[in-house]
């Protein structure tokens, strides 16, 4: 990282970093080499290397204790790597900044539970969401300018909920929770989304809009998608990392990954 970002990161700029320096037009949005992360002996993650381009969907698979959550954990800074390298961009060193420096710079994640305002409505929770000053007076006291509201209307039209913007979060579906929860993220305005296997527990519908959501979503964004609904993954994705062990087994296409030998062995045969 450069002095001027070092010392923008020093001031608290680092929101100025993300959007002066991160070059997401193209090339790689996220650049992961040699990354080992150890608990207790156990490794988690050993000496594994991932690239993601911008604009790109990425499906990653893989048996539990696989590595698929400690990866996540390492892109957001929740965990540290023992060794390697981690890039967001050309210039941002991720095991610089702490995890609401990274979310802040454009990587978002999502958990497999949908984490709402159950108590607020649809657009309320994404009002709350919105990239703004979210100091007690300036949310209490501060009317959304017309913009804002077209970027809540959008986002809303975006994930399918244009028509329940009044409705309280806690009653919707399982499925239109999730939806709500990527709307959330997008108010951040990330490059990068990180999505913990979105799909659990959806109906088939709710699976079906969620693929296409994803879909609409590449290329404006960079999406990680880690699920085990292989029908799912073999619906939206255009290539695959199998993590096994902690490190990379197998990339490429549904079809290439599908016929792999060592693929078939350690995750597609049980």
């Amino acid at each position: 990282m450069t002095d001027n970002a070092n010392a923008s990161n020093e001031s608290g700029g680092f929101g100025h970093i993300a959007t002066e320096e991160l070059d997401t037009t193209h090339g790689v949005v996220l650049y992961l080499e040699d990354i080992s992360v150890s608990f207790d002996g156990f490794k988690a993650l050993n000496r594994l290397s991932l690239s993601i381009d911008v604009g790109e969907l990425r499906c990653v698979i893989g048996p539990n204790g696989a590595g698929k959550t400690t990866m996540m954990d390492v892109i957001t800074g929740k965990t540290r790597a023992d060794e390697g390298t981690a890039f967001f961009g050309q210039s941002i060193d991720l095991a610089r900044f702490s995890e609401a420096e990274i979310a802040h710079a454009g990587i978002g994640r999502k958990f497999q539970k949908p984490t709402i305002f159950e108590h607020h409505s649809v657009f309320e929770n994404l009002e709350l969401a919105m990239k703004a000053d979210k100091r007690v007076r300036k949310t209490l006291f501060s009317a959304l300018s017309s913009s804002q509201r077209d970027r809540i209307a959008e986002t809303m039209k975006q994930i399918r909920l244009n028509d329940s913007a009044d409705r309280v979060a806690g009653l919707l579906s399982h499925g239109q929770k999730q939806w709500l929860e990527i709307g959330m993220l997008l108010m951040q305005e990330p490059k990068l989304l990180l999505l913990d296997e979105p799909v659990a527990g959806m109906s088939d519908e709710e699976t079906e809009r969620t693929g296409e959501l994803f879909l609409s979503l590449a290329g404006k964004h960079s999406l990680v998608v880690v699920e085990h609904d292989m029908a799912f993954v073999e619906k939206i994705a255009r290539k695959i990392t199998v993590l096994h062990e902690g490190s990379v087994l197998a990339e490429g296409s549904m079809s290439q990954v599908q016929n792999d030998p060592k693929v078939i062995e350690v995750y597609l045969g049980r």
